[in-house]
């Protein structure tokens, strides 16, 4: 399978802007993919935190957005050309990280060039994502950065 390559406004395992945070604006960060095969008709994303409390938190769950590779810093998917569901707080759209005081979170972006366009609803929650994606993977990639309140 196909990497992605994915550039952000952080490095990997840097720290995240403030400005993409819940202590910030909570705007989707800016990114570049590079790698994307030519039979790609849309990219998937799913945001997740599995340093939260209790258990894998996720922030963002979003597809069908245009296999463009690059996506500009954005308020809501739509402004990117995508849908999104909903996060673990039960909220659609995207979460910035927001952990607790004390040791940094780490944040997983995880993307997917996929060789269909999805018809799910906006209730889509993390898992039904990856079961629709199944079968239609043809490339994945992500970034990972870190976030941490005093």
């Amino acid at each position: 399978m196909t990497e992605l390559k994915i550039k952000s406004v952080f490095a990997p395992f840097a720290q995240i802007p403030t400005r993409y945070t819940c202590d910030g604006d909570e705007f989707i960060p800016p990114f570049e993919i590079t790698g994307i095969p030519p039979r790609t008709r849309s990219i998937a994303v799913i945001v997740e935190d599995p340093d939260a409390p209790y258990g894998l938190f996720v922030h963002w769950v979003a597809w069908n957005l245009p296999p463009t590779g690059k996506y500009p810093e954005a308020t809501e998917v739509s402004a990117l050309g995508g849908k999104e569901g909903v996060n673990s707080a039960g909220r659609y759209g995207y979460m910035g990280p927001c952990p607790p005081p004390g040791p940094a979170h780490r944040y997983f972006f995880k993307f997917y060039a996929l060789d269909t366009m999805l018809d799910l609803d906006t209730g889509t929650k993390r898992e039904q994502l990856l079961n629709a994606m199944k079968g239609h993977v043809l490339a994945e990639g992500q970034i990972i950065g870190k976030y941490g309140r005093h």
